[in-house]
Formats: structure tokens, sequence, C-alpha cells
């Protein structure tokens, strides 16, 4: 009778991290700065109240903003529920 020897070969996968996105903020004449600090702390649990001013102000200043940098899944809630309160909001691929 022989044994036979069984090898076992390691196989490791290397998993790429998934790709983020940018929420971004654009500026709007239409809604006041303290409104959109409020739709930007209820739709963005995370941010802070001096986040969530420095956001609206570089919006404002500047025409857009960062919100925050996430999964597909979550950019693409945190823009619609943005949108939904009536702010203008977008998601590209952060590079």
């Amino acid at each position: 009778m022989s044994v036979e020897t069984i090898e076992k070969k390691s196989t490791s996968t290397i998993r790429k991290p998934a790709p983020r996105y940018r929420v971004l903020l654009h500026n709007d004449d239409f809604n006041s700065m303290e409104y959109v600090v409020e739709a930007l702390l209820k739709v963005v649990p995370s941010l802070t109240m001096p986040q969530a001013v420095d956001i609206m102000m570089q919006a404002h200043t500047a025409g857009v903003a960062l919100v925050i940098t996430c999964a597909l899944e979550p950019a693409e809630f945190y823009s619609e529920s943005l949108r939904g309160l009536g702010l203008v909001s977008t998601i590209e691929p952060d590079e």
C-alpha cells in the first residue's frame, strides 16, 4: 500500500479596497446658511457643527465643497438625502 501526500496550496486572496467617492455640496442662491448647516448635520451624523459650518462656507465662497469621502452606497445615500432637502449635491470618484 502506498501513502499519497496531498499538498494544500496556499491561496491568498489580495483584497483591493472598495473605491471611494466624494460627496460634493454645490452653492445655491435659495437656501439660508443656517438651513444648509442643519441639513448637513441631519444627513451626515458624523459631522460636527464646526465641520458643517466650514463645509457650508466653502460651498458659499468657492462654489463647491467636499462633504465626505466614503464607499459608493453611503455616498449615494448622502447625496440623495441632501438633494431631498433641497440642496445641490453630486458624487464623484475619489482619485
